[in-house]
């Protein structure tokens, strides 16, 4: 273990204030454990304490000098990114003054995290109890900092989505009381006054519907900035658009060969499990099946304290809820020895996308959401405490993302065409986002357009689209972070090659990839490689002697 330093101990001074400030999104990566009895708080005067605080910890940082090894200039690197994302959320996105749905996640998605740990006791329900009746404050506070800075674009989300919430509320209720008979009376009453506090929150914004402000972009200026300063991408945004308009083609006519592998052979109707269990079984042995494959061909080590990424059914208390994000729990750094679980629904003809994919082969989620378990498992080991944290998602999407066509081109697939295809949509799918994400941040696209690209594309129904197009204007730079982050990837292992020649072994890439897997590409490029070419993009000084 190396020594503590003074970057170090500032390092986790702000991560502590984060656990207790950074806000909860619908992302399952950046997920923190935070402090008991821990409730969001977005009130005028705490988000004025948060810049005064960021200021103050920036101020720090730039007066520490992190020396000449390049391990210590990344930490460094990374806290100034973190505190630029700060800044982002705060006065740039915005999104405590101009989106009403981060006043659902900061009420209710609370509740949602709370659940995901598998089982459910009667100190988790007071858990639940607790930050339920806490609903009505953070949506207070929220109407008072959305008046005259809500967006209409985003307010109809926010409405759409509680239309129904009464019964969801109830529906959770009913569930946590049969999960703890004695707290029955209190949990439906703490239901009803979320439930209360929600359908008031939903009434206030149609009534302020008609004269709310329209959408506009972040804008080509804050965009670069994002990607400089936050994302540690050394990119413009024209050559993300050509990044992303390559692989979309490329993986267009990639699914079109594989189609046409069968030769004019009708498709055969896609398997399902017969029920959940027979899933949740195929699911456990293809996980294994994955992680011996890792190791047979060389790719990626399985240490032994690495526990399993598993499926269970979605419990009863949590699917209504399931729209406030990804259903998983992949554990913590507090719970390491613990496996990650992904609840999935029933098998049938009507899942959504993602479920579907995973219902006719498991390896579709278990080398994507699996690989986001063991980069964050390995991660959170790491020895150097600052790259146990997440600060953009660049890396970690990259590396799942890059994990999926890794698989697929080493013959993870081979017995599985319907499978093959799956992962080729998924690249279409991804490579599709980063057009959108940039086209709606520079101004390209409204939300409109981007919505009708999004139909055609993809393809979808306009309904699905508008609010695909609307989410994305949500949240400018998360959706270009998969491919993006596995182009990145691809070309670090092209550059290790040309350096060490054709028998340049994999595995040890991927594992300090895996290891490192919160740090930007482009300072794993530097760190891993000794390569700087992508350092000045990314604000970055290199020691003469790198």
């Amino acid at each position: 273990m190396h020594p503590s330093s003074p970057l170090e101990d500032l390092g986790l001074r702000i991560w502590d204030w984060r656990a207790r400030h950074q806000p909860r999104t619908r992302d399952d990566i950046p997920r923190l454990d935070r402090p008991d009895g821990w409730r969001p708080d977005f009130s005028a005067a705490t988000v004025a304490a948060l810049r005064t605080q960021r200021n103050a910890f920036a101020a720090e940082l730039a007066a520490l000098d992190p020396g000449p090894q390049p391990a210590d200039v990344i930490d460094h690197r990374l806290l100034s990114s973190l505190l630029d994302r700060v800044t982002w959320e705060l006065d740039v996105v915005r999104a405590w003054q101009c989106q009403p749905r981060f006043y659902i996640d900061q009420a209710l998605g609370t509740v949602f995290d709370t659940l995901l740990r598998p089982g459910v006791d009667a100190p988790r329900v007071l858990g639940v109890i607790r930050l339920l009746l806490a609903a009505p404050g953070i949506l207070a506070d929220g109407l008072d900092n959305l008046a005259e800075h809500s967006v209409a674009e985003f307010a109809t989300l926010a409405i759409d989505e509680l239309a129904d919430i009464d019964r969801r509320c109830s529906a959770l209720s009913v569930a946590l009381g049969a999960a703890a008979p004695s707290l029955a009376d209190e949990v439906r009453q703490a239901g009803a006054v979320a439930a209360e506090a929600l359908l008031d929150f939903r009434g206030a914004l149609i009534a302020g519907l008609p004269t709310m402000a329209r959408w506009t972009p972040v804008g080509s200026e804050q965009y670069q900035w994002f990607l400089r300063r936050v994302a540690v991408m050394p990119f413009t945004p024209s050559e993300l658009l050509a990044v992303g308009t390559a692989e979309l083609d490329r993986a267009i006519a990639l699914e079109q060969i594989e189609r046409g592998r069968r030769y004019g052979r009708p498709r055969p109707p896609a398997v399902l499990p017969r029920d959940t269990a027979t899933q949740v079984r195929r699911q456990g042995e293809l996980e294994q099946q994955v992680r011996d494959f890792y190791v047979g061909h060389g790719l990626l080590t399985q240490p032994e304290s690495l526990r399993h990424y598993l499926i269970a059914e979605m419990p009863d208390y949590l699917e209504p809820l399931r729209f406030l994000g990804v259903a998983d729990d992949l554990t913590s750094p507090a719970r390491l020895q613990e496996n990650a679980i992904s609840y999935t629904p029933p098998p049938g003809a009507d899942l959504p996308y993602f479920y579907a994919a995973n219902a006719i082969d498991p390896r579709a989620g278990i080398v994507h959401e699996g690989a986001h378990y063991q980069q964050l498992a390995l991660s959170w080991r790491h020895e150097r405490p600052l790259r146990r944290h997440f600060y953009d998602s660049g890396p970690n999407e990259g590396i799942a993302f890059y994990n999926e066509e890794m698989m697929l081109a080493a013959g993870l697939f081979d017995d599985a065409p319907d499978t093959r295809e799956i992962i080729y949509n998924f690249m279409r799918l991804r490579a599709l986002r980063v057009k959108v994400d940039v086209g709606l941040a520079t101004g390209q696209l409204g939300i409109d357009s981007a919505a009708e690209y999004l139909a055609s594309e993809v393809p979808m129904d306009m309904g699905t689209a508008r609010e695909e197009a609307a989410a994305f204007a949500e949240g400018p730079g998360q959706a270009i972070s998969y491919q993006i982050g596995k182009s990145q990837i691809f070309a670090l292992i092209a550059d290790a090659v040309r350096l060490g020649g054709r028998d340049t072994a994999l595995q040890p890439i991927h594992d300090f990839l895996w290891l490192n897997g919160n740090v930007p590409i482009a300072l794993s490029r530097w760190e891993l490689l000794g390569l700087t070419d992508e350092l000045a993009a990314v604000d970055v000084a290199a020691p003469p002697t790198a």
